[in-house]
C-alpha cells in the first residue's frame, strides 16, 4: 500500500490538498491493515486522515530548498521508465 504514497515536496505547482488527502488515505491504510473501515472505526478512520494531511500540509508548508521545482511529468516519466526495467515493456491488451 505504502508503494502509492509519492514524493509531494518541491514541485511546480505545489501539491493539491487531493494530492496530500491521497497520501493520508494511504498512510492511514497501511498503518490500520484496513482498506475500508468498518462502521464502527469509519469516525476514528476519518479522523486519522483529517489529521495525517493536516500535518502533511504543514509540513510541505514549512520545508525549504534551494533545489530547483521538479516537473511532474518527467518525474512521472521516470518512474515509467523504472517500472519498465524492472518489470519488462507494457503491452496493450
Amino acid at each position: 500500500m505504502c508503494r502509492n504514497i509519492r514524493v509531494l515536496h518541491n514541485f511546480e505547482p505545489p501539491a493539491t490538498d487531493d494530492e496530500i488527502e491521497a497520501a493520508a488515505v494511504q498512510y492511514v491504510r497501511k498503518v490500520s491493515g484496513a482498506t475500508r473501515p468498518s462502521a464502527a472505526n469509519q469516525a476514528a478512520f476519518d479522523e486519522a486522515v483529517r489529521a495525517v494531511a493536516a500535518a502533511t500540509r504543514t509540513l510541505l508548508d514549512g520545508l525549504v530548498t534551494t533545489a530547483p521545482s521538479r516537473d511532474r511529468e518527467v518525474e512521472a516519466a521516470k518512474a515509467r521508465a523504472r517500472a519498465a526495467e524492472r518489470y519488462g515493456p507494457r503491452t496493450a491488451s
